[in-house]
């Protein structure tokens, strides 16, 4: 099981902060996502840590929802959040340079998410594993240029 980490990063002509209010928007993540269609905060959730969030994901052939933890959310520097809590880190940093903010998504596949894909899927865990890890590399260079275009398009 190698490369479960990932990350990839593009300036964007915009503020840390104007890109963190952005991406910490989470009902806007349909926007910018190849997979993940909507998402909504549970009742009187928000942007901050230890909030929690669902998110529905398609693909072809399957769809699914996913309930979210929120685990950094320092405006202007980092917004991230756990999969079932514990089982896949994603989050988007943001660094100011110039011409206006680096903007760095990072996903990472814990070992509390590799040991349920062996309890879910058994043999099938690995190729799961595989088909996850595939959509993140091919979904972040997506999901930041989705992003630059809505950010720098006011």
């Amino acid at each position: 099981m190698d490369n479960l980490t990932h990350s990839g990063s593009i300036v964007v002509r915009s503020s840390p902060e104007a890109l963190y209010d952005l991406v910490s928007d989470v009902p806007r993540t349909g926007e910018w996502s190849p997979i993940c269609t909507t998402c909504w905060w549970d009742e009187g959730q928000s942007a901050e840590v230890g909030a929690w969030f669902t998110g529905r994901n398609e693909v072809p052939g399957r769809s699914w929802e996913t309930r979210s933890q929120v685990v950094a959310a320092d405006r202007g520097r980092e917004f991230a959040w756990l999969v079932g809590g514990r089982l896949v880190r994603w989050g988007f940093t943001f660094a100011p340079v110039e011409g206006g903010t680096e903007l760095t998504e990072s996903w990472e596949f814990l070992p509390a998410g590799q040991e349920f894909f062996a309890e879910r899927y058994g043999e099938d865990a690995q190729r799961q594993i595989e088909d996850r890890t595939r959509a993140a590399h091919e979904g972040i260079p997506v999901t930041l240029a989705t992003i630059k275009r809505i950010a720098e398009s006011g």
